[in-house]
């Protein structure tokens, strides 16, 4: 796969593989393979990055991206797999009392994994705005794109401790929302599809901008692949 057709992958959805396959939603996940988050095997998968590491200089430093796919992101892959093998060991053997625990993890881990996923897609090395549909959307749910700017920014900046700040399609309401997520799983939205999303864990900013979150996520706004941001949308919307 080459990085035109990374940065042009759809959207993510962990639970596609309880949907029908004739559901445009998860006949477009199984076509996109950045969206393949396993195996055949349904072991957890994580895919290589669509650009060199110095790709996104300066506003996200090669060094900071290395660490940060290789060992944050690629830590919860690994540790999404050993959940759930530790879930189905706790079902073959009928111990039923480390369930509670594992299921936690791999709800941690997974949701990760997934938010990593999108979050390398949603990044490129020059400046675009949005257009289109996604454009017309944004107008009609916050007023105008600065509007959006400034209430992401802010959701973004303000996380308590580590987390994220998330645009999603809200299928049910048919509309897009500004979710504010603490570690991976925390304050989301059960349906919501993340399109956008914005990592302000620590290991995310700390080697260039220290302990200045706020410099980091206006930085973000330069090199955001609105773009790819505008394709998962697209897809989203195919689930009404």
């Amino acid at each position: 796969m080459n990085r035109k057709d990374f940065l042009k992958s759809g959207s993510l959805l962990g639970a596609a593989i309880v949907l029908p396959t004739t559901n445009a939603f998860s006949k477009n996940l199984a076509d996109n393979s950045i969206d393949k988050l396993v195996d055949v095997n349904g072991n957890y998968i994580q895919q290589t990055l669509p650009y060199n590491e110095n790709f996104l200089e300066p506003y996200m430093d090669a060094e900071t991206l290395h660490l940060h796919y290789t060992f944050h992101h690629g830590g919860a892959v690994k540790g999404a797999n050993k959940d759930l093998q530790m879930i189905k060991k706790a079902i073959d053997e009928n111990n039923l009392e480390t369930i509670d625990f594992w299921t936690k993890k791999l709800s941690y881990h997974f949701s990760s994994h997934i938010l990593h996923s999108i979050f390398w897609t949603n990044l490129t090395n020059k400046a675009n705005l949005p257009t289109g549909n996604l454009l017309k959307r944004i107008e009609k749910n916050f007023g105008s794109f600065d509007k959006l700017k400034i209430l992401i920014a802010a959701t973004s900046k303000n996380v308590d401790g580590n987390g994220w700040g998330i645009l999603a399609y809200q299928p049910y309401s048919d509309s897009l929302v500004v979710l504010q997520c603490e570690n991976h799983e925390k304050l989301t939205q059960w349906g919501a599809i993340p399109v956008l999303v914005i990592d302000v864990w620590e290991h995310a900013y700390y080697l260039k901008y220290k302990n200045k979150r706020t410099d980091f996520v206006d930085a973000l706004f330069n090199i955001i692949n609105w773009d790819n941001v505008a394709q998962r949308l697209n897809d989203a919307e195919k689930l009404i």
